[in-house]
């Protein structure tokens, strides 16, 4: 009877084993697919611990990126980079350090530059900017170093290109030159600047729209190319996208394919990134269950948000009074004047400016509104009708948030 327990007893701790150590493998792969959707990509140099775990689940993270959403996986001796393809392109998703369209013309003709260069090669900003100039005039584009807003433009580009680890400051310092022209500094060229453009599927000359450049790949022209090409839109802007809510599809798309594969779709984002999906009235939602994670979640660190959950709860409060006017549209969007906004802030303002930032504090509701309807369009919980209004998903719902003692009379 006693080797009858014994023997379970082994049994018993070589399945907890299994269980363990499969939950672990789970846990380190979807890991690697947060690090890779939501870093540049990863340097072997920097992270040599998510670099070599990548390398280790590579088949699968290729195969399933490739399959679902038409993403291609890059792995060298040096870097681990996923090929992020927006389907929808959205304003946020550029560099935040950028102010100007120019500084991304300064980093693009940057990455020209370097593609002359071989690791470790050594050369002066002058050589640099000169280049540039030069190029960009063959092409009709203006850069004058004399002028100290061009001069701060490449500043921002090359300080990104050295944040992405493709430039090395050697000596000196880009801010002493943007402040007098005369002042120099030394770089070296890594080996990554090759990987930081999107790569193509065919030539661009080739491409008809600007709407065909977001396609990631070449889709067959056949039923099954179609399917793909569906699979890979929907796909792309849930793992991209914080909020995509039905009425933001297509209505082809809407009908055929998230209606009729959600539980597929929540299925595969649960399991790899283990992403929480619910159907609501207005649309699939995802929520990470975690409080922190390799993404900036919603509520973020910001003030902003303070103010996007204040502004929601009050919302909510004006709902479920019979005395007020408000009212929600059928999806259960709200719809404000921008005055009507300003007015909730002014009143937010008086009753909890003290829990206030002295930015905020001092901020008058127009400039209050503006920082609002940024973090509303960057999280997808709101947009801009036109100047004067503005429609408030009805994903922002889901949020309430008041101070301690601080509701409005």
């Amino acid at each position: 009877m006693s080797g009858v327990k014994s023997s379970a007893i082994r049994r018993t701790g070589r399945t907890l084993r299994s269980e363990t150590n499969a939950a672990m493998a789970l846990e380190r792969k979807q890991a690697c697919v947060h690090a890779l959707l939501n870093r540049p990509w990863i340097l072997k140099e920097d992270d040599q611990e998510m670099y070599f775990a990548v390398k280790d689940h590579y088949e699968e993270l290729r195969d399933w990126f490739m399959d679902r959403a038409g993403f291609s996986l890059i792995v060298t001796r040096g870097l681990a980079k996923l090929e992020r393809t927006p389907a929808v392109p959205q304003a946020w998703m550029g560099f935040g350090e950028f102010r100007e369209v120019r500084d991304y013309i300064f980093f693009t003709y940057a990455l020209w530059y370097l593609e002359g260069k071989t690791e470790m090669d050594q050369f002066l900003l002058s050589d640099i900017v000169e280049e540039v100039r030069e190029q960009m005039a063959t092409g009709g584009l203006e850069a004058d170093w004399r002028h100290y807003h061009h001069r701060l433009s490449m500043v921002r580009a090359l300080k990104k290109l050295a944040s992405l680890g493709v430039l090395v400051l050697v000596d000196g310092d880009e801010n002493d030159w943007a402040q007098n022209e005369g002042h120099n500094a030394l770089y070296e060229c890594s080996p990554h600047s090759r990987y930081v453009l999107r790569r193509f599927p065919q030539d661009l000359t080739a491409y008809r729209s600007m709407e065909e450049l977001t396609d990631p790949v070449r889709y067959a022209d056949t039923p099954d190319g179609a399917n793909a090409r569906k699979r890979h839109r929907v796909f792309r802007r849930f793992l991209l996208e914080p909020v995509v809510l039905d009425r933001h599809w297509e209505p082809d798309l809407l009908s055929t394919y998230v209606l009729t594969q959600r539980r597929y779709i929540m299925d595969n984002l649960q399991r790899m990134l283990g992403m929480e999906g619910r159907r609501y009235r207005e649309g699939l939602l995802f929520f990470h269950p975690e409080l922190t994670g390799e993404a900036e979640l919603f509520p973020t660190l910001s003030g902003a948000s303070d103010l996007v959950l204040l502004l929601a709860g009050e919302l909510r409060r004006q709902l479920n009074r019979e005395d007020h006017s408000r009212y929600a549209e059928p999806d259960g969007s709200i719809r404000l004047e921008r005055s009507e906004l300003e007015g909730i802030l002014l009143k937010l303002h008086e009753r909890s400016g003290m829990y206030w930032s002295k930015e905020f504090r001092e901020s008058s509701s127009a400039e209050l509104a503006e920082i609002v309807l940024e973090h509303l369009e960057q999280w997808g919980f709101g947009e801009r009708e036109d100047a004067n209004h503005i429609l408030v998903s009805p994903a922002l719902a889901r949020w309430n948030a008041e101070y301690a003692n601080a509701d409005f009379e």
